[in-house]
This record gives C-alpha cells, structure tokens and sequence, in this order.
C-alpha cells in the first residue's frame, strides 16, 4: 500500500529548532558570561522524593522507576519506600556535612502522607520543589486541559512555596509550560537542551529551564547502566571540573544531577556520595546551590572581561 501524499510533510521543519519555547543558539555564537563574585561554573542537586503505587496505571506509560513484577511487586515497593524512610535522612546528613543546599524535588503524595520528612527538608534549610502528583501521574498529550491544570493547582495547594517544577518522569504536555507559568512556577528542570540556564517562552509569562542531566542521573548510571558508585561519582566530579575549566571558551555554565534516596542513599553507596559531595563542595571555581537560586545568579552576570 502507498504512503499518504502528506506522509513526509512536517509543518515545524525549519532552521533551528521546531517550537518557538527558545531560540536556536549554539554555544560558539554567543557572548560568555562572568557571574558575580568570580565563580566560574555553577551545580544544582535534586533529591527526588516519590511516591510509587504498588499496583501503577500502565497508560500513557510506567514511570521508569515503577513496580517492574506482577503485582504485588513487594520488592521494588519496599525498596521505593526505604528511600523516604532512611536513604533521603542518611542523604540530609551526608549534605549538611559537606555544607551543601539542594533541592528536594516532591511528590503531592508524598508532602500529604510524610510530615515529618518535608520538616525536616525545611528545617535544614534546603528547597523545596514541587514534582507532580505521583509517579502515577504523568503529564501527556493524552490529558485535558482541565485535567492538567487540576494536578498542577493540588501541588501547588500542598506545596505552596515551590517555585521550582519537575514533571513526573521528566514528561509533559505541550500545554504544561504554559500551566505552570500560570500557576505561578519560574524554574523548569524537565529540559537539558544547554549548559546555561534557557529562557522559556510561553503564553503566561517566562519561565527559566535548568540543565538538570539524565545522563549523570544515579538512577540511569547505576540501575539502568549499571555502574559502580565510585564510576558514577567520578562522572559528576568530572563533568564539574570540565565546566570550571571550559570558562576559559565558554564562560559561565551549569549542570545538575540527581540523588535518588533509594538509590544514591543505599549504605554501600555511602562513601561515593559523601566523597562526591565533599568535593564538589571543596571545588575551586565551583558554586553549588539550590534550583531556584541558578537562574538568579545567571540572571545578574556580566559579558565575559577581555
């Protein structure tokens, strides 16, 4: 059977990028910025915090870290939850001691059902982030516009200090820039299209996308790949020395990574991540800051000194 005449035609192809959300602008055509106070590349940690049904809806698809067996899927269950219950508090400890703020990205369902852990998120000084609904919530075509905006208004309900947002398995819609901008929220950590913070068009006002890196995400390093913990960190260490260092071309630049409390907070990882953490807090050149704190330190830079 023949393809449709307007099988190949694709109204968005054009030079550059096919949305209007940023404009196309390759690193070796652009200005390099200086931040003030002289720091020359700047990190942001996100600590996931999720809450994973035992039995998760299948439509539009599993969130990557969902029940893997036929229900009743205990063991990935249990290993979930151990996250919220010792893995994130070994993770708060190990963070306070290398002097370090990040931002604790959250579930709706979490914030409702676990008090005393977003008390002690807020106590120790850290962000708070809102991160949808639950992990059986994914954002998609497949929703009304009603019905988005409806899990977006109940994480701003429960977490009402959030200004920063990452979607359920980094998934959206084609409207939710859009809704969170309404709703009020100014940091997008869904995207990692550069190693600046982006300025994100869209119909309510704009919104700052933060490079928060799938590929250093402890989550697809060491269960997806596999990898040791040690490898892992030094991936993250490497990553942040090649930014202080590339100032010199690019000026300044940012990255993020994830720690995963069933993942990253596991005890035999433990030493990997207080050595991650310590040197990246020693690092010279290097800020490590909270989320919403990135867009604020690129939004005051300068042009790059001659």
């Amino acid at each position: 059977m023949p393809l449709p005449n307007d099988y190949l035609t694709y109204p968005h192809r054009r030079h550059g990028v096919d949305h209007d959300r940023f404009a196309w602008t390759p690193d070796t055509q652009r200005a390099p910025l200086e931040l003030t106070g002289g720091k020359k590349a700047v990190a942001f940690i996100i600590v996931p915090l999720e809450f994973f049904p035992l039995d998760p809806p299948a439509e539009p698809f599993k969130h990557p870290g969902a029940m893997k067996t036929p229900y009743p899927d205990l063991r990935h269950y249990t290993t979930r939850d151990y996250g919220n219950r010792v893995g994130v508090f070994r993770l708060l400890k190990f963070l306070d001691a290398a002097g370090l703020k990040a931002t604790f990205a959250v579930n709706a369902e979490v914030a409702e059902r676990y008090p005393p852990l977003m008390a002690a998120i807020r106590e120790a000084g850290h962000e708070v982030a809102a991160h949808g609904v639950s992990t059986a919530h994914i954002h998609h075509e497949g929703l009304s516009e009603a019905e988005e905006t409806a899990l977006i208004g109940r994480c701003r309900a429960v977490l009402p200090e959030a200004t920063s947002w990452l979607s359920p398995a980094r998934n959206e819609s084609y409207r939710t820039p859009d809704l969170l901008a309404a709703a009020g929220y100014t940091t997008l950590l869904d995207w990692e299209a550069d190693q600046r913070p982006l300025s994100f068009a869209t119909e309510n006002g704009p919104l700052t996308a933060l490079p928060l890196m799938h590929e250093l995400s402890d989550f697809k390093l060491m269960v997806d790949n596999r990898q040791q913990a040690d490898v892992w960190a030094d991936q993250i260490i490497e990553a942040a020395r090649f930014h202080v260092v590339d100032h010199a071309r690019a000026g300044a630049q940012c990255f993020g990574f994830t720690l995963t409390p069933y993942v990253a907070g596991q005890p035999f990882r433990a030493a990997s991540v207080k050595r991650l953490l310590n040197t990246l807090s020693a690092m010279d050149g290097l800020e490590v800051c909270p989320a919403g704190e990135v867009a604020g330190l690129f939004a005051q830079a300068g042009p790059q000194a001659d």
